[in-house]
């Protein structure tokens, strides 16, 4: 088991920043890639990035490529989401997940799920 749990949301006005954090407990963080998804009211749950185990290789949703970062510091069994130049549509409960295999950008794929922290974005 792997728990998950996020921290970092808030209200930002437009144009602003914010860094969400997700603290992992139990197995071992670092044989995991990890992934942050978000779901906006009335909307399906959408991937925004992902990281390798090592944190050699990132990706990203087209919607935040540019604008946000992923990372992760396995010391601290972290993983990171910095999101800058934040748009009222970036405005949804986010999560971090965890898996081991299949798609990164695909939330089937994913075997473990914090409980989200909500981010809203006012204009």
């Amino acid at each position: 088991q792997v728990q998950l749990v996020e921290s970092g949301g808030g209200l930002v006005q437009a144009g602003g920043s914010l860094r969400l954090s997700c603290a992992a407990s139990g197995r071992t963080f670092s044989n995991y890639h990890m992934g942050w998804f978000r779901q906006a009211p009335g909307k399906e749950r959408e991937w925004v990035a992902a990281i390798s185990e090592y944190g050699g290789n990132t990706y990203y949703a087209g919607s935040v490529k540019g604008r946000f970062t992923i990372s992760r510091d396995n010391n601290k069994n972290t993983v990171y989401l910095q999101m800058n130049s934040l748009m009222p549509e970036d405005t949804a409960v986010y999560y971090c997940a965890a898996h081991r295999y299949g798609s990164y950008s695909n939330s089937a794929a994913y075997d473990y799920w914090g409980q989200g922290t909500q981010v809203t974005v006012s204009s």
